[in-house]
C-alpha cells in the first residue's frame, strides 16, 4: 500500500507543506501513521480526504465548515450539491465569456466598415452589438403578433375570392387599422437612435420616425442633440436612455 510523505502530499495536491501540516494541526487530515523518525505517512485513503479538502477550500468554504462537514455521517450528500453548484458557476462563466467573445468578434467585424475610426465609434458599435439580443426580441414579438392577422387576411381574400364571402375580410379591414397603431406605437417606444455625429442616443418624434426612410438597422433622421441629418443607428432602448 503507498505511503505518502507530507512533501509527497503537498506536491499531488498543488498546495504547499505547511498547507498539509495545517491541516493536520486542525485535526481534519490526520497522518494514517508516523515513521520511525516521526514523519508524518498519509495513505491513498489520506490523499483522497486531502483532494476533497482542497476542493472545498476552492468552493469558499472554511476550515471549520469542512472539520464539521467531514465529520457528517454523510458527507457525499452535501459534496454533491456543492458539485453541481460548481459545476452551474463554471457553466455560467463559460457562457458569459462566450458571449463577450462574440460581442468582440461582432465588434472587430462591424468596425471593418467604418470608414471614421475613433473611440466613439468603438463605443457606438459596442452599444449596438449589446442590444442585439434585446432587438431580436422586439422584431420577434412583432413577428409573433403579425402572423395571426396575416393568415386572417389570406384567408379571408381567398374565402372572398372562392366563395363570394367578403365578412371575413370587411372584418380584417377593421382590425387591421388597430393593429397598425398599436405595433407602431409599440415599437417605436422601445428603440432608440444613435447619432454617428455625435455619438448619443436620442428619441425622434414619433411621425419622423414613421415616415424616415430606413434599413433594418438605420434609419434617416434628425439628431436631437446636434442636428445632424443623415441615417443613424437603430438600438433598443433601455430605461435610462
Amino acid at each position: 500500500m503507498s505511503r505518502y510523505t507530507t512533501g509527497e502530499m503537498a506536491k499531488l495536491c498543488g498546495v504547499s507543506v505547511r498547507t498539509v501540516q495545517y491541516y493536520d494541526t486542525r485535526g481534519i487530515l490526520t497522518p494514517s501513521e508516523l515513521s520511525e523518525g516521526g514523519r508524518r505517512l498519509y495513505s491513498e485513503d489520506d490523499l483522497k480526504r486531502m483532494k476533497i479538502i482542497c476542493f472545498l477550500r476552492d468552493a469558499g468554504l472554511s476550515i471549520n465548515s469542512i472539520g464539521e462537514l467531514l465529520r457528517e455521517p454523510d458527507p457525499g450528500s452535501v459534496i454533491s450539491v456543492l458539485l453541481e453548484q460548481q459545476e452551474q458557476t463554471l457553466s455560467e462563466e463559460i457562457r458569459q465569456r462566450q458571449a463577450k467573445l462574440e460581442l468582440l468578434g461582432g465588434i472587430r467585424r462591424a468596425l471593418r466598415s467604418v470608414s471614421d475610426f475613433s473611440i466613439e465609434s468603438i463605443g457606438d458599435v459596442a452599444y449596438q452589438m449589446e442590444n442585439k439580443l434585446e432587438m431580436k426580441r422586439l422584431h420577434a414579438v412583432l413577428l409573433l403578433t403579425g402572423i395571426p392577422l396575416s393568415i386572417f387576411q389570406w384567408g379571408s381574400i381567398i374565402l372572398w375570392i372562392a366563395a363570394g364571402i367578403w365578412r371575413p375580410f370587411a372584418l380584417y379591414a377593421l382590425l387591421v387599422i388597430p393593429y397598425g397603431v398599436w405595433v407602431t406605437r409599440y415599437y417605436f417606444a422601445r428603440v432608440a437612435y444613435i447619432c454617428p455625429q455625435c455619438h448619443r442616443v436620442f428619441k425622434p418624434a414619433l411621425k419622423e420616425a414613421f415616415w424616415a426612410r430606413h434599413t433594418p438597422t438605420l434609419r434617416k433622421l434628425t439628431c436631437a442633440h446636434c442636428g445632424y441629418k443623415g441615417f443613424c443607428v437603430e438600438i433598443f432602448r433601455k430605461e435610462n436612455d
